[in-house]
């Protein structure tokens, strides 16, 4: 979906062919990377050379600054080809979000590299004291994905100076630390699917963080453009979704390619000449049709209002999160679906309908997209008083 409003505020080559040649990259390669629990360092190169991995940053770093149809759509192709990439490209553009909140030094410094990538946990699982110049942190991270490939690392942390801020709390700040100061823990991301993400644990140890790379996305973004207006824990929320669109689109590719030649043994039809067939791959059709135009739509209403300068209001938000929860476990639906057609073909580690079902249901997990999201958007509805701080 595209529309008028979808400009980037600076000149850029559409993300689209640069996606789409990826996603045929990755598609290639999903099988071993799966193995090896991290990106190809060719689909890695690649991605650096097209600058997906940092397009929401802003063109006053050079990057593309495209709005968040544009980009998420992008993640979306990639996913279609291999979800793992798709999940990495997803993290690392809106991680690429916080140059628009950092001092323009430390933004430079990240983000002034075209082929930089950062990952990045904003959960504030780190600590860090006041010293002068900066912060010094220490902390433990999971689910950093995308850090063996990363160049820089936001993370979460509490600031203690001893005295107590906001009322006896703990301020909250975002640190960006260069990934090589980090300790990755390489045997943590030992799962059932998005292995090759390697969202390992990652580790800092009195790291010292110069205050020109470090935030807070309480206080909000420094740049005042269309797209840091749109709101920043949507957008995370919706580049989870996109990775889990893109996914179910590839295993109903993936079915539709296997129905076409299976033949079930005693058998004298195709997969795909089965009545049941063809009732499960419509039904499944209709319902991602659906979950996606309802996710573009959200993401048009909201980018509306960005451009024009308001405030986001609240139901565009609810919306957001609305959508990009119904979009993911939508999509584990239909993968899920796709997978049961291809019996007992889709149960050996080569056919790629089994490594679909793992990172479906992988990508369900990430709280962004969990079953609490319904909770929170069921309080808004309902005028109910809601803590909306990350919507």
């Amino acid at each position: 979906m595209t529309s008028s409003l979808h400009r980037t505020e600076a000149p850029r080559e559409s993300l689209w062919p640069r996606a789409d040649r990826i996603r045929l990259q990755a598609q290639a390669a999903a099988a071993d990377t799966d193995r090896r629990r991290r990106l190809a360092p060719d689909v890695v190169e690649a991605l650096r050379d097209a600058g997906l991995m940092r397009c929401a940053a802003p063109a006053s770093v050079g990057a593309a600054q495209a709005p968040p149809a544009d980009a998420l759509a992008g993640a979306e192709t990639i996913a279609r080809g291999d979800a793992a990439t798709g999940w990495c490209v997803s993290i690392a553009m809106a991680t690429s979000l916080l140059a628009a909140y950092l001092p323009a030094a430390g933004a430079a410094e990240i983000f002034g590299d075209p082929r930089s990538i950062a990952a990045g946990v904003w959960a504030p699982r780190g600590t860090a004291r006041p010293v002068d110049g900066g912060l010094v942190v220490s902390g433990r991270w999971p689910f950093a994905s995308g850090i063996t490939h990363a160049d820089y690392f936001f993370g979460g942390c509490l600031v203690d100076d001893g005295r107590g801020e906001q009322g006896g709390a703990p301020a909250m700040r975002t640190v960006g630390i260069p990934a090589a100061q980090l300790r990755i823990l390489d045997d943590t991301w030992q799962t059932s699917g998005l292995r090759a993400t390697g969202s390992h644990d990652v580790v800092a140890e009195d790291v010292f963080v110069p205050t020109h790379r470090t935030l807070s996305l309480a206080d909000g973004p420094v740049i005042d453009a269309p797209l840091y207006r749109f709101p920043v824990f949507g957008y995370f929320a919706l580049a989870i979704a996109a990775t889990a669109l893109g996914n179910a689109r590839g295993a109903i590719d993936d079915l539709l390619d296997l129905a076409g030649r299976k033949l079930s043994y005693g058998a004298r039809r195709t997969l795909g000449e089965k009545p049941v067939t063809q009732t499960a791959i419509a039904q499944a059709e209709a319902s991602l049709r659906a979950a996606r135009a309802l996710f573009y739509a959200a993401i048009e209403d909201a980018w509306c209002a960005a451009s024009t300068g308001e405030a986001i209001a609240m139901d565009l938000r609810t919306g957001l999160r609305l959508a990009a929860t119904h979009a993911a476990r939508t999509s584990a639906d239909v993968v899920r679906s796709m997978y049961d057609l291809g019996g007992g073909s889709a149960i050996y580690d080569g056919s790629p309908l089994q490594r679909r079902f793992r990172d479906a249901a992988t990508a369900t997990a990430h709280i962004q997209v969990s079953p609490a999201t319904w909770e929170t958007t069921g309080r808004m509805l309902l005028g109910l008083p809601t803590d909306t701080d990350r919507l």
